[in-house]
C-alpha cells in the first residue's frame, strides 16, 4: 500500500503543476487577481505552518512579518530611490530581524502565553504603521514599481502569478526538505515533547528562535510579492482581522501539513470573496469551521487521511508484540563508560528539600541500583544529573568535568542519555525518527547547510537512516519502524525508548524505573538489554521498584529516604541494613526475624 501510494505521488504533483500553471487561461482579469491573492496567503500560511505547526510555537504575529516585507520595499523603493530587488533583499533582512525580535518571548514563555505577546507585537507594529510618518499614516504608500524579471516587466496579474507561483513552490519544497530531514525533526520532536527532546540533545532556545525567523522569510517574501503586485499598501491590509483568518486556514487545511496550509489558504480565500456579500455571516462560519475542525479533525483537513489509512491498518490487522525481534547486542559505538560523581548535592523546592547534600559515585562499566520508597528524591536526582533541575547546591561531574547547572542538550551531548518514569515517546514521530532524532549529534548552528549546502544535508540524512536501520535492528524493532509509538504495546514502548537513549551513542545512561508495567517475560528481556549495555561500556544507573530485578542486577545499590541517602553498597547487604528496612517496612528486623 506505502509503495502505491509512494509511486502515485509523483504523478499527482505532476498533475497538480500542470493544472496551476495552465489556471489562468481559464480565469477573467477579476478571478485572476483572487488567485494571485490566494497564493499570497498560501504561502503566508506555510510559514505559520512550519512555526505552529510544526515546530509547536504559537505565533500570531505572522502578519506583521509580511507588513515588514511590504512596507520594507515601500519604503525604500519610494522614499530611498532602490531598485525593486535591491529593495526587496533588505526587507528580507528586516523580516528576518523582526522573526529573531518577535521570537524572544519563547524563550520564557509557551502555550497562549506566547500567543498573547506576539499578538501584541502585532498590533504594536500595526499601531507604528498607522502613526509613523515613514510609512504613510494612514494613508499608506502609493507608487510602488512593478518588480522587472530579465528585463520583462510584470505588470500584468496574468504574468505575476506565474512569478508567485514559482515562488510558492520553491516555499513549499525548501519547506518539506526541512521538515523530512533532521532540522524539522528536531522542531517535531521540540512540538511533542520539549523536556524530552532537551534531554536528547536538541538545543530548544535555538530552535525555537529558527522557527519563527522560517516564519518570518515566508511572511516577508509574501509581502514583498504583495507590494509588487498591489504598488500601494496601507494598514488595514495588515490588520489582526487578517491575522485570524490566516490561522483559521493553517487550522482548517491542517497546521501540522504544509500541503494542508496550502488548501486551506486557497479554499478560503476562494470563499471569501465567492461570500463577499455576506461577511458578517461568513466570518460567523469560519469561526464554527474551525471550532468543529479543532474538536472533530484536530490535524485538520489534511490529517483526515492518514487517520483513516492508520484506522483501517487497526480494523485489518493490528499491530502485534509477536513482531517484536530478538535483542542481539548494543552497536558498537567505541565510547567507554563514564565515572559519574555526585556531591553533597542539595535540590530545594521552595521549603521543600527534595534532594539534602546526596553524594555518590558510578564507575565506568557498572550498573549502580537507586532505589527507595515513592518521593524519597530518585526522580529529582536523576533530573538534576540531566539538566532538568539547577541544583541548590552541591555538583555533578562527569570524568571529572562539572555538568551540574548546564542546559540538558549540552549534557546529552557529553555522553548521558535517559529514559523516563513515564514514557515520553514523541508520539508524532516513527519509531525510525525517535532514533534518528536521539542520534543525530549535530549542532543548531549546522542548518546553515539547508541554504548553502543542501547536498551535505541529503547525506548526513541517508548515514542516520543506515545507522538508526541498524540499531532498531539490534533491538528486534524493525518491524516497527515505520509505526507510530502510541499505536504499539506499551513493553515494545519501552524498548523504543531505551533503544532511543541508545542511539546517542552515551556513556552514561540513566533508566528511571525501566520495568514499570512490564510483564515476567519482559522485564526478564530487560535485563539482558542492560547486562548487554553494560558489557559495551557504558556505565548504567537505574531507579527501580522491583527488588528481585535490582538484586539479580545492579553491581551496587544507593538506597534514599527523605532525599537522603541511608546506605549504600552490594545489595545483599544494603537489603539487610535496619535503616533500609525502616523505610520500607516500618520495622528495623526482616518479617522472618520478628516471627
Amino acid at each position: 500500500m506505502n509503495r502505491l501510494f509512494a509511486a502515485r505521488r509523483p504523478l499527482g504533483l505532476a498533475a497538480l503543476a500542470i493544472v496551476a500553471w495552465v489556471l489562468p487561461y481559464r480565469l477573467n482579469v477579476y478571478w485572476i487577481s483572487v488567485a494571485d491573492t490566494a497564493l499570497l496567503f498560501a504561502l503566508l500560511a506555510v510559514g505559520l505552518g512550519l512555526v505552529m505547526g510544526i515546530a509547536g510555537q504559537v505565533n500570531l504575529a505572522q502578519v506583521a512579518f509580511f507588513g515588514v516585507g511590504a512596507y520594507g520595499v515601500g519604503i525604500l523603493t519610494t522614499a530611498h530611490g532602490f531598485g525593486f530587488w535591491l529593495a526587496a533583499l533588505l526587507a528580507m533582512v528586516a523580516a528576518v530581524c523582526a522573526g529573531l525580535v518577535v521570537g524572544l518571548p519563547a524563550l520564557r514563555v509557551q502555550s497562549h502565553y506566547l500567543g498573547i505577546v506576539t499578538l501584541g507585537l502585532a498590533v504594536a507594529f500595526l499601531d507604528w504603521v498607522t502613526n509613523a510618518p515613514v510609512t504613510g499614516g494612514d494613508s499608506g504608500l502609493s507608487g510602488i514599481p512593478t518588480p522587472p524579471l530579465f528585463g520583462v516587466g510584470l505588470s500584468s496579474q496574468y504574468l505575476y502569478y506565474y512569478l508567485e507561483l514559482i515562488v510558492l513552490a520553491a516555499g513549499l519544497a525548501f519547506g518539506y526538505f526541512v521538515v523530512r530531514t533532521s532540522l524539522g525533526r528536531r522542531l517535531r520532536a521540540m512540538r511533542d515533547d520539549a523536556l524530552a527532546a532537551g534531554a536528547a540533545g536538541a538545543e530548544i532556545r535555538v530552535l525555537r528562535m529558527i522557527a519563527f525567523v522560517l516564519a518570518s522569510v515566508y511572511g516577508g517574501a509574501a509581502g514583498v510579492l504583495y507590494a509588487g503586485l498591489i504598488h500601494y499598501i496601507a494598514p488595514e491590509t495588515f490588520s489582526i482581522a487578517d491575522m485570524f483568518l490566516l490561522l483559521a486556514m493553517v487550522i482548517i487545511g491542517g497546521r501540522q501539513s504544509l500541503w494542508g496550509c496550502v488548501v486551506g489558504a486557497i479554499g478560503l480565500t476562494v470563499a471569501q470573496q465567492e461570500l463577499i456579500n455576506l461577511a458578517a455571516y461568513a466570518q460567523l462560519g469560519y469561526g464554527m469551521l474551525v471550532v468543529a475542525v479543532v474538536v472533530f479533525a484536530p490535524t485538520g483537513l489534511a490529517g483526515v487521511p492518514s487517520r483513516v489509512r492508520r484506522w483501517r491498518l487497526r480494523r485489518r490487522s493490528g499491530i502485534s508484540a509477536a513482531a517484536l525481534g530478538s535483542f542481539s547486542g548494543v552497536p558498537s559505538s567505541g565510547r567507554t563508560g563514564a565515572v559519574l560523581e555526585v556531591s553533597g548535592l542539595v535540590m530545594r523546592f521552595r521549603g521543600v528539600i527534595a534532594l539534602d547534600r546526596v553524594s555518590l559515585r558510578a564507575e565506568p562499566g557498572e550498573i549502580l541500583g537507586i532505589v527507595g520508597p515513592n518521593g524519597s528524591g530518585k526522580t529529582t536526582l536523576f533530573n538534576v544529573i540531566s539538566g532538568l533541575y539547577r541544583p541548590s547546591g552541591g555538583r555533578v561531574d562527569l570524568d571529572g568535568r562539572v555538568i551540574s547547572g548546564s542546559r540538558p542538550w549540552r549534557i546529552s551531548h557529553h555522553g548521558v542519555a535517559r529514559t523516563f518514569q513515564h514514557l515520553r515517546l514523541f508520539g508524532n514521530l516513527t519509531v525510525l525518527d525517535n532514533v534518528r532524532m536521539a542520534m543525530d549529534r549535530t549542532r543548531s548552528w549546522w542548518s546553515w547547510r539547508y541554504v548553502f549546502w543542501p547536498v551535505g544535508v541529503w547525506r548526513h540524512e541517508r548515514e542516520l537512516s543506515r545507522q538508526a536501520g541498524a540499531v532498531l535492528d539490534a533491538f528486534g524493532l524493525a518491524a516497527f519502524a515505520g509505526a507510530l509509538p502510541h499505536s504499539l504495546p506499551y513493553g515494545i514502548q519501552r524498548r523504543v525508548e531505551i533503544a532511543r537513549a541508545m542511539a546517542s551513542a552515551p556513556r552514561l545512561l540513566l533508566l528511571d524505573e525501566p520495568a514499570a508495567g512490564l510483564n515476567g517475560d519482559e522485564q526478564r528481556q530487560l535485563a539482558e538489554i542492560v547486562r548487554a549495555i553494560r558489557a559495551s561500556g557504558v556505565t548504567v544507573v537505574l531507579i527501580e521498584h522491583n527488588m528481585g530485578l535490582v538484586m539479580s542486577l545492579c553491581d551496587r545499590v544507593v538506597v534514599l529516604d527523605s532525599g537522603a541517602v541511608i546506605a549504600s553498597g552490594v545489595p545483599a547487604s544494603v537489603a539487610a541494613q535496619p535503616a533500609v528496612l525502616e523505610a520500607y517496612l516500618g520495622t528495623t528486623t526482616l518479617p522472618s526475624e520478628a516471627s
